[in-house]
């Protein structure tokens, strides 16, 4: 017989991910797996799953084709005139780690655990974290 899942049968583990030189649709497509935690055998879609997720170098994360001159992040304000784009080069001078966070936050469901999934992700531009202690290095 197969047991449902409860919240305290829920084990979560850290992973660190260096996205130096990597693709990153292909990344954040492994990212978003993990912090829903697909890959576990009591997944259910009910319930917050995931494991925690520290992505590091995300000032180095690589596109392909012309995306980093053609590829645009809006904000819209809701006025005339309102709407504010920027290109992937220029959102990666400013805030690296957002262009890592966009990806991800795309490739989650769009419900109510989507903001409880994105709280364990941990997303620094170069190498250091304050999560060392986390891992076996």
């Amino acid at each position: 017989m197969t047991h449902p899942t409860k919240a305290g049968d829920i084990k979560r583990t850290w992973h660190l991910i260096d996205v130096k030189g990597k693709v990153l649709g292909r990344v954040a497509t492994e990212i978003a797996q993990k912090l829903m935690g697909k890959s576990k055998p009591y997944f259910v879609r009910n319930l917050d799953c995931g494991d925690y997720i520290v992505v590091i170098n995300s000032s180095h994360v690589a596109t392909t084709g012309k995306k980093e001159k053609q590829k645009l992040y809006g904000a819209y304000s809701g006025y005339p005139g309102g709407l504010k784009q920027k290109a992937l080069w220029q959102v990666r001078k400013e805030k690296p780690t957002e262009i890592v966070r966009h990806a991800v936050l795309g490739m989650l469901p769009k419900n109510k655990l989507r903001d409880r999934l994105i709280t364990r992700l941990y997303i620094y531009p170069e190498e250091e974290h304050p999560y060392k202690t986390k891992f076996d290095q």
